[in-house]
């Protein structure tokens, strides 16, 4: 039989190798798309690179928290509407530079003929992601 230490030794060895895998895949695709850098360029905002940091760095801590805790939060709903406003906006912010960088908006408004409107595509996706979060955060994690 297999000690019960060893066993618990393979499950976490097994669940680090995991973790290991998955961010290495999440850093590959924010460093090699160049996610970060672009959104950074298109807000103009290279002074606040540090914090940038700090805010991916911290906010990845603190997911990783909230996976393997089940603690839970009581919050009034205007907090969780402000939290899914903040994830929305950061998220739309993301599928729009992640589109950008794959040049997909630029293919599919010249074949759709829509390069006059563009602004309004990217502002319907834009506000779609902070609904769909909000909806999201009020209706389901409240």
């Amino acid at each position: 039989m297999i000690p019960m230490l060893l066993i618990h030794l393979l499950e976490a060895l097994i669940g680090f190798s995991a973790g290991l895998a998955v961010g290495a895949g999440y850093v590959a695709f924010i460093t090699i798309l160049g996610i970060i850098p672009r959104l950074i360029q298109l807000s103009k905002t290279e002074m606040f690179l540090p914090i940038y940091t700090a805010c991916i760095l911290l906010g990845s801590i603190f997911g990783i928290y909230l996976s393997f805790t089940s603690r839970t939060w009581e919050y009034s709903a205007i907090i969780v509407a402000i939290w899914g406003l903040m994830q929305g906006i950061f998220n739309g912010m993301l599928a729009a530079a992640l589109t950008e960088v794959l040049n997909v908006f630029p293919i599919l408004y010249k074949r759709m003929g829509v390069e006059k409107h563009l602004l309004w595509l990217f502002m319907a996706i834009v506000f779609g992601k902070i609904a769909g979060s909000l909806f999201q955060w009020v209706f389901f994690v409240r």
